[in-house]
């Protein structure tokens, strides 16, 4: 993805710098088939070839430059999934231990963190 000439425009999308509200909801969706049926929700990463009644289909569109601001995310593979479910929560923060963890004393305090 570096190499393509919207580089720089995703970055910027993803900084929120194209945009005056700069705040991200994210949420984990847990339990059988959720990949299949959040991705089914969601629809085609390119709005443009998205089903009406999906969410990008719906709210999506490509700017000037090329960046599909498509308007949700939704992880393509349980490892993709556990690797952002950790990048945004912490482990106290979700009520279902869907990941291995461990207790580890910071600062003299002892917390819950991603085994």
């Amino acid at each position: 993805l570096k190499d393509k000439p919207f580089f720089p425009d995703v970055i910027k999308y993803l900084q929120g710098e194209f945009h005056e509200r700069k705040k991200v909801m994210a949420l984990v969706y847990w339990g059988e088939d959720a990949i299949k049926k959040c991705r089914a929700l969601a629809g085609a990463t390119n709005p443009e070839e998205a089903e009406s009644t999906t969410i990008r289909g719906s709210y999506g569109r490509i700017t000037t430059g090329g960046v599909y601001e498509n308007v949700v995310h939704v992880s393509a593979t349980p490892g993709e999934a556990e690797r952002e479910i950790k990048l945004w929560f912490e482990p106290g923060e979700i009520i279902v231990d869907i990941y291995p963890t461990k207790t580890e004393e910071v600062k003299n305090v002892k917390k819950k963190v991603w085994a």
